[in-house]
């Protein structure tokens, strides 16, 4: 089964923003990783800010980064993902090339640094969506 968690953007205050939201609803940070943590050059404020943090809360978890300035300005409308985590590469598939009929590719689903299979794109009624299929441990 696929799962669906809300993915905030933010212009440089991710951080502070999460820890706000871990105050009030508790629970400890699954995955907190930084800018310089990814491969590139990166200015040194722009590797300081988050590149992703994963907050559970309740049966969906929470997930955010911030957006550095070379990606353009977080505005209203550009600040939230639906990140969709399916159970298969081929259900990944599937999924980011029915959403992006009709849409706008961002980012091809491809093997991330990370080791996941990774895609954002807009969908025809722009919607941002982040398809991310993470193999199992030793897989």
């Amino acid at each position: 089964m696929t799962t669906l968690n809300p993915y905030l953007n933010f212009g440089g205050n991710c951080h502070e923003a999460f820890q706000f939201y871990k105050s009030v609803f508790g629970g400890e940070f699954t995955d907190l990783q930084r800018f310089k943590d990814a491969p590139g050059n990166h200015s040194p404020a722009e590797a300081e800010m988050l590149m992703h943090v994963a907050l559970p809360i309740g049966g969906v978890t929470l997930m955010g980064s911030d957006r550095p300035p070379s990606m353009g300005p977080v505005t209203s409308g550009n600040n939230v993902h639906l990140s969709l985590s399916p159970n298969s590469e081929s259900e990944a598939a599937r999924i980011f090339n029915a959403l992006s009929a009709g849409g706008q590719v961002t980012m091809p689903l491809e093997k991330a640094f990370w080791g996941a299979t990774f895609g954002m794109l807009t969908d025809r009624y722009g919607i941002q969506w982040m398809v991310n299929y993470q193999p199992p441990a030793g897989a």
